[in-house]
């Protein structure tokens, strides 16, 4: 499991370059901040954890858009919509208007909370106040439904995913202290929105409550962030290592509301892929243009690059 990258490996390396015996003086180290190289690595795990979950990004295996009004479902050569894994023979999914509903085939298993269900039900969407989540396959599988657009599409997740098996762990930029800035918070009128490609080439209008600005090598930068006011932040960025060592189209943080003072601390250490790394099932959000840093972020996650499969 590769979550190194910064902390005790450079604390490690430090020592035995203090340990040398050469007769010209070796370069001082860098002294490491035992309590930060611990959060970082804290982090790291959590982040690997969840990404490798019975149910996280690295599961998914299947993603159908709902072109017609129904749409049988299963691994079977006789399904309209051909799952990966799971039993041949699913249920059925039927559209009537923004109303989706879901008929389990006679005998199969599925529960949703876990509960046992056999009859017809209504599958709400990731956009209802209470998604539906059918479970299948001993709850190793789940089918869950995205709206997107005037758009519905069943996502699939297993726990046999050969993207979640053979899963090769992450790899960081160097890093460090110095890419954890305080940022200063310029909110923008109430009811800014800014349109947010995502990979299926569909632009949603999301939330731009505010700017981030923050110093870097004596330089000011700028990034838009989305989320409504007083809640926390998300941003899509790109910087001149993406394509080049990092994700292509860009690196997702979290972030949390500004404080009392209107500053925000940004850890570029925690920047992270979007799901798109790991699957092409997702419909990832991509980078605005305002968002494009003219910066090598050599800090968080580095491109992710699966393993081949013998065919």
């Amino acid at each position: 499991m590769r979550i190194w990258g910064w902390g005790l490996g450079a604390a490690l390396l430090a020592l035995g370059l203090a340990g040398c015996g050469d007769k010209e003086a070796a370069p001082a180290p860098v002294a490491v901040d035992p309590a930060f190289a611990a959060g970082q690595q804290q982090w790291r795990q959590q982040r690997y954890t969840e990404l490798h979950a019975p149910d996280g990004w690295t599961s998914l295996v299947g993603l159908h858009w709902l072109e017609h009004k129904a749409h049988y479902i299963g691994s079977g050569p006789g399904s309209g919509i051909r799952l990966a894994v799971g039993p041949a023979k699913l249920g059925m999914v039927a559209q009537n208007g923004d109303t989706v509903t879901f008929t389990p085939e006679r005998g199969v298993a599925l529960s949703v909370d876990g509960k046992p269900f056999t009859g017809r039900i209504r599958f709400n969407s990731d956009r209802d106040p209470s998604p539906t989540l059918i479970a299948f396959d001993d709850g190793k599988g789940q089918l869950s439904l995205i709206h997107r657009g005037a758009r519905y599409a069943l996502r699939v997740k297993h726990a046999d995913a050969y993207s979640r098996s053979d899963f090769t762990g992450l790899t960081y930029w160097p890093g460090g202290p110095d890419w954890k800035v305080t940022a200063r918070f310029i909110p923008h009128p109430a009811g800014k929105t800014l349109p947010i490609v995502d990979i299926t080439g569909l632009t949603t209008e999301m939330p731009n409550s505010g700017a981030l600005e923050f110093e870097h090598e004596g330089k000011t930068w700028r990034l838009e962030a989305l989320g409504e006011p007083g809640r926390e932040l998300f941003v899509i960025f790109a910087d001149r290592t993406s394509g080049h060592g990092s994700y292509p189209a860009g690196r997702y943080l979290d972030l949390p509301a500004p404080d009392g003072s209107g500053t925000v601390v940004i850890d570029f250490n925690h920047a992270y892929n979007p799901p798109c790394a790991f699957t092409p099932f997702a419909t990832c959000p991509l980078t605005p243009p305002e968002n494009r840093l003219d910066l090598r972020v050599e800090a968080g996650e580095q491109a992710y690059h699966a393993p081949e499969r013998e065919s």
